[in-house]
């Protein structure tokens, strides 16, 4: 059958639904250089104004799933279950996640990436240990999955390359906003690893991608429908993000607490315990693993099965992790309770101080970001620390102290507790 790119994006931008051989045919013939990127990007343009209809959104993510490789997990002798976060501040869930679903029984093959802007990336946290290996074979994954039970990884060159073009694109083109584009490409990556089952972790608030819930809403119940039509068990947890989850935001400072959650030190990190129990027990449920996730975090099992991975992929469980050379306080101006630290806030401040990346080229600091001393809800005196500041280059603190400007908010009396877990999204 004969295509035309002019002809797909003027049905796009008039608002039809594009057949399934259209879009396949795109996808495919930008993939291999055949639609130029002013095409592509017109056409993108028109899905963000008008959107794709579940089937046709459903069809698109196939297609770029087929541009590439697609990871084959049967030989891994155990039910495979990822789990995929939009993105927040202080967001370490992913490093207590894993080793506790494997603890469980189930088998984690999570693929991860770098952080850009004020959300941190997980590989980025990881890095902070010496040694570690982010770059893995196939046969390395499924090896590491047969006998640890968890990866976290970097995803190889050879999946859904059309999302890598289009990912590319939709940052230039003010497209990166459409909740169709964002559900593919989260979804193409997801289903190409291979996993049986998928848990996402939709975060709405100030802090998130989606600062509206209902936003959030829409893209978790996109991403669910798409996977149960590439044949993959799919929820979405919404969760709230609105301050910092844990205390920590930064990337060898989140390792830190990642293991003190591991170690049974939860004290002042209830938050963290709740979304990342709450994800686990999504995640086991999928995997058709009865196995109690809060009880293997209390027994020591789930730390047992981070060192392990940590060992397998290179690292030192018990290296000394990179410290940053000055700390500064940023103090209450008053006595009362926090009512407000804005998660965005923070999260700039780290990215401020090196912790994140203005493009994907650029290096960060393993030990710059920022520790919240107080959470929203506590009892604070003038003068007390609120944040600590990790700093190892002091140019970088005028500008983050600036990103901080009004997120903090005190009052006399104490803020009515919010829920984390806001809504599970299921077929």
């Amino acid at each position: 059958m004969s295509m035309n790119v002019v002809d797909i994006i003027r049905a796009k931008r008039d608002g039809a639904r594009l057949s399934d051989a259209q879009l396949r045919w795109f996808i495919d013939a930008y993939t291999k250089g055949e639609v130029a990127d002013e095409q592509a990007a017109a056409l993108c343009m028109a899905i963000y104004f008008n959107g794709m209809q579940p089937g046709e959104l459903a069809v698109w993510t196939a297609a770029m799933i087929d541009s590439g490789e697609r990871l084959d997990l049967s030989a891994v002798g155990r039910p495979t279950v990822d789990k995929h976060s939009t993105g927040g501040v202080g967001d370490k869930v992913s490093l207590i996640l894993a080793p506790l679903v494997a603890a469980c029984g189930a088998a984690v093959p999570q693929l991860s990436g770098r952080g850009l802007g004020h959300s941190g990336g997980t590989l980025d946290k990881l890095d902070a240990i010496a040694g570690w290996r982010s770059t893995l074979s196939p046969a390395e994954m499924i090896t590491q999955l047969q006998t640890v039970g968890c990866v976290i990884a970097a995803a190889g060159s050879g999946l859904t390359p059309a999302d890598r073009k289009l990912y590319a694109l939709r940052d230039v083109t003010a497209t990166v906003e459409s909740i169709p584009l964002i559900a593919s490409s989260i979804m193409s990556k997801k289903i190409a690893e291979g996993t049986e089952a998928l848990v996402l972790d939709v975060k709405t608030g100030s802090g998130a991608f989606m600062r509206s819930r209902d936003d959030a809403t829409r893209l978790a119940e996109a991403m669910v429908v798409i996977g149960e039509a590439n044949g993959v068990r799919t929820s979405a947890v919404i969760t709230a993000m609105d301050t910092v989850l844990g205390r920590a935001a930064g990337n060898a400072i989140e390792v830190t607490e990642s293991v003190d959650v591991l170690s049974g030190r939860i004290a002042g990190l209830d938050d963290l315990v709740e979304v990342t129990l709450a994800l686990a027990d999504e995640m086991v449920a999928l995997a058709h693993v009865d196995v109690d996730p809060g009880a293997r975090l209390a027994d020591g099992s789930a730390l047992a099965k981070w060192r392990e991975m940590v060992v397998a992929q290179g690292g030192d469980p018990d290296g000394l992790l990179p410290e940053a050379d000055q700390r500064l306080a940023i103090r209450a101006e008053r006595s009362g309770y926090l009512t407000r630290l804005d998660a965005f806030a923070v999260g700039v401040a780290a990215w401020r101080l090196g912790a994140g990346r203005s493009r994907k080229e650029d290096p960060v600091s393993a030990s710059a970001g920022v520790v919240c001393v107080a959470k929203e809800g506590d009892a604070v005196e003038g003068g007390q620390p609120i944040l600590e500041l990790h700093v190892d280059d002091p140019a970088r603190v005028t500008f983050a102290v600036e990103a901080l400007d009004g997120a903090i908010e005190i009052a006399s009396e104490p803020p009515e507790r919010k829920p984390l877990v806001l809504d599970v999204i299921r077929p």
